[in-house]
């Protein structure tokens, strides 16, 4: 069977339970007749080159390029909700996220974010990227893994998420970052899929509105330094940035294969 890439990013978005696109994912090039894609987390020139040797109609990227980079900081707003949702003032919310997207838009407004979708165009290869959709069903994964066991201390959390197959396949393991594994996990948040991890003013609202552990994927060195000079009174428990995402292009990867269309997962952590 054979689909386009609007079918793709269809698909994508029901692995997640939605139904709009979000601003960090985006069909970049369009193609039909696709019965074989390449999928990464990370894709630049090389991997468009590989997905042509390999026989692949399209690419599917992980992380956002193009456009999507640009419009990258308007999915933070979801950090909010989450906030929100744990306690924490909305206005103190907005102020914490609006931080964040300040930064990253900063830093992504200085990119070339054309290089790749350019390159895709040239070789007339159809390129998409899914990002928050990915995120999501990685997030919903590991949300049932936490509740399905122990919560009683930070360690209990470890375990539980070390457990989910692409964790237990990864170099880098779960790990308390901030904190002990010894502690109460107490009131916990698990903070993924709101585009990226929510670093420190983020960590800093949670901890003073009564979040005792914060569960996140991966942490700027910078934001870290900062939590322990200020000697926060929580937890932070890091998963792991690979091992994260490929939950959610394994996936993707999945639906795909349940539609009919043959999947080549590249850098992949396995999903059994």
């Amino acid at each position: 069977m054979a689909v386009d890439t609007n079918q793709i990013m269809k698909i994508g978005l029901e692995l997640a339970g939605w139904k709009k696109v979000p601003a960090d994912s985006a069909v970049h090039v369009k193609g039909k007749n696709i019965r074989r894609v390449l999928i990464a987390i990370d894709v630049g020139t090389a991997e468009l080159m590989l997905a042509r040797q390999l026989g692949c109609d399209a690419v599917i990227a992980h992380h956002p390029i193009g456009i999507a980079s640009v419009n990258f900081y308007k999915v933070f707003d979801r950090h909010v909700e989450y906030m929100v949702e744990h306690g924490v003032p909305k206005r103190i919310a907005q102020h914490a996220v609006g931080k964040l997207k300040e930064r990253v838009e900063t830093r992504n407004h200085a990119d070339i974010y054309s290089d790749v979708v350019g390159a895709a165009k040239a070789l007339g290869m159809p390129l998409v990227n899914i990002h928050q959709p990915c995120d999501e069903y990685m997030r919903q994964v590991i949300f049932r893994a936490i509740k399905s066991g122990k919560t009683e201390y930070v360690a209990d959390i470890v375990k539980s998420v070390s457990r989910i197959p692409e964790f237990r396949h990864a170099a880098t393991k779960v790990r308390v970052r901030f904190g002990s594994g010894k502690s109460k996990a107490g009131h916990w948040a698990l903070v993924v899929a709101a585009g990226t991890n929510g670093g420190y003013h983020i960590s800093k609202a949670y901890f003073e509105y009564g979040v005792n552990t914060i569960i996140y994927l991966h942490v700027d060195y910078g934001d870290l330094t900062k939590m322990r000079e200020e000697k926060f009174q929580g937890n932070l428990v890091v998963m792991g940035h690979l091992a994260g995402d490929s939950i959610g292009l394994n996936g993707l990867a999945e639906m795909l294969e349940g539609a009919g269309v043959e999947t080549v997962r590249i850098g992949l952590l396995p999903a059994r």
